[in-house]
């Protein structure tokens, strides 16, 4: 095995060295990135500087429809679905992705989702001169259908693009755009900014714009070239696609490469999730992304950004300079996510999964220790603080952004649209099932929800630890062999 793939690494005419960053690569990475990955990150974070007015909003337009004031039940349940539509969006987002780039393609349906953000977009902006907060709760839902679709169509186009030894740098790329699309939102939703009375219905508009950029600029850019071979059994535009990208005439190894993939897959055929959720040969990659994609969320991601004001405020922070700190810990999530970029070909997936794992846990530990005794040991508080930054350190260079580059190359081109779509799901799932149980958890176990955090993290370590291979530099084929053994299946491969 090792043998046969140093072989192929050798055959390769250097496409490992040669393997460059060009800037048709560069240019599709940015555009898709920003256009959709960005606004992911964006409408997570949007709402939660501007809360307070457009509850007020909400309290107002009732009023003057009934002529009574919105009971606080009733408030706190509108703006609780305000809140979950988004990740439940998301999950009839992730269902969308299997039949769509399939049938339109990964250029195409990221053509196609732009259509969900500019309808939300305009919706949301206008709510408030059309005093109607319903299309917000409606609005969040359709971008929670955009964000579904992005975050799984553009690691899939971004990972079948790139040349096997940048798979990981560029696969990074759309999680770096979601941790700005967060660091932007809390920064534009700064009081001094737009998150105020008058500005939030702009706050919520602007995130059309991306969508905007991405539809006038992507159609100038190539379709996935494995799309373009393996689906549609177009050589000639695959060729085309593949030498743009490259930036050089001769990509004969590559398209040989797509072709002997091709072959060993003939015999299934296109994947459905029931099959791929039946088919042994898969059995262990299904697994994998299964328990990845859980531990990325419920490891307490959100529950630390949540808490993170509270800590600080019980620091001592003066409340108003509460979202200023809020803002300096979006700036770390990005510069970490960035470092992420240039480390994971170096170090490998495994490395920064294994470390990100290891510092959300014991942060998690320490915090529980930290919160709890607050009230009696003065310095804890700072202690808390130094927990909230580790964690948020450790989950931004490995459990966020490494799982969907592991999708990307754990599966073979008639499996990923389905792997992506069970990923997604579980990924969304878990959001929504954080998102709606966590408040209870705090009321009953307080600081000790962190417990469950470090638990579920441990799991996660544990797991990746034992099964999950290290899949940097290799090409998809040598992945397939190397999982194909911990499945215990032969692999056709007429070709040999």
């Amino acid at each position: 095995m090792k043998l046969k793939g140093e072989k192929q690494e050798g055959s390769e005419g250097g496409e490992g060295a040669k393997g460059k960053m060009t800037l048709s690569l560069a240019l599709v990475a940015l555009i898709s990135a920003f256009g959709s990955s960005f606004q992911y990150g964006y409408n997570v974070s949007v709402i939660n500087s501007p809360a307070p007015y457009m509850q007020d909003f909400y309290n107002r337009t009732y009023l003057g429809r009934t002529g009574v004031p919105m009971g606080s039940s009733f408030q706190t349940l509108l703006w609780s679905l305000t809140v979950s539509m988004f990740p439940l969006g998301g999950l009839f987002g992730s269902l969308m992705v299997w039949p769509l780039v399939n049938n339109c393609g990964r250029k195409g349906t990221l053509l196609i989702n732009n259509l969900f953000s500019i309808a939300a977009a305009i919706l949301m902006g206008t709510s408030e001169l059309a005093k109607t907060f319903e299309v917000i709760i409606l609005s969040r839902v359709i971008m929670g259908i955009f964000a579904g679709l992005a975050s799984n169509v553009v690691p899939m186009f971004l990972g079948e693009m790139s040349p096997k030894n940048l798979r990981g740098a560029i696969g990074v790329v759309p999680q770096l755009f979601i941790t700005i699309g967060i660091l932007v939102a809390q920064i534009l939703g700064l009081n001094s900014i737009l998150g105020n009375a008058e500005g939030w219905p702009v706050l919520l508009g602007l995130t059309g714009i991306p969508s905007l950029v991405q539809l006038l600029t992507l159609p100038f850019f190539p379709e996935s070239p494995r799309y373009l071979l393996i689906q549609k059994g177009n050589e000639e535009q695959a060729r085309r696609a593949l030498q743009r990208l490259r930036g050089w005439e001769d990509v004969d190894e590559e398209i040989e490469e797509m072709y002997q993939e091709d072959r060993s897959e003939k015999e299934e055929g296109q994947f459905s999730v029931l099959s791929l959720c039946t088919f042994r040969g898969l059995r262990w990659q299904l697994i994998s992304i299964i328990v990845m994609m859980m531990g990325q969320q419920l490891s307490g991601v959100n529950a630390v950004f949540y808490y993170a004001d509270r800590i600080f405020e019980s620091a001592g922070v003066h409340s108003s300079s509460i979202q200023y700190v809020t803002v300096s810990t979006g700036a770390i999530n990005v510069i970490m996510t960035l470092l992420a970029v240039f480390i994971v070909e170096s170090l490998g997936r495994r490395i920064l999964l294994l470390a990100g794992f290891v510092m959300c846990s014991a942060s998690c530990a320490v915090l529980t220790l930290a919160l709890n005794l607050q009230s009696t040991v003065s310095w804890m508080s700072y202690l808390s603080i130094a927990c909230v930054i580790v964690y948020i350190i450790g989950h931004a260079t490995g459990p966020s952004p490494i799982p969907a580059v592991m999708i990307t190359e754990m599966f073979l081109q008639s499996s990923r649209p389905a792997a992506f779509m069970v990923g997604g799901s579980v990924h969304w799932l878990s959001n929504f099932t954080v998102g709606l149980v966590f408040l209870y958890m705090e009321a009953g176990l307080g600081p000790y929800s962190f417990l469950i955090f470090c638990a579920i993290c441990l799991a996660t370590l544990l797991y990746i630890f034992f099964i999950v291979p290290e899949t940097k530099n290799k090409t998809f084929m040598e992945i397939n062999r190397i999982m194909a053994k911990r499945n215990k299946v032969e692999i056709q491969e007429s070709e040999e």
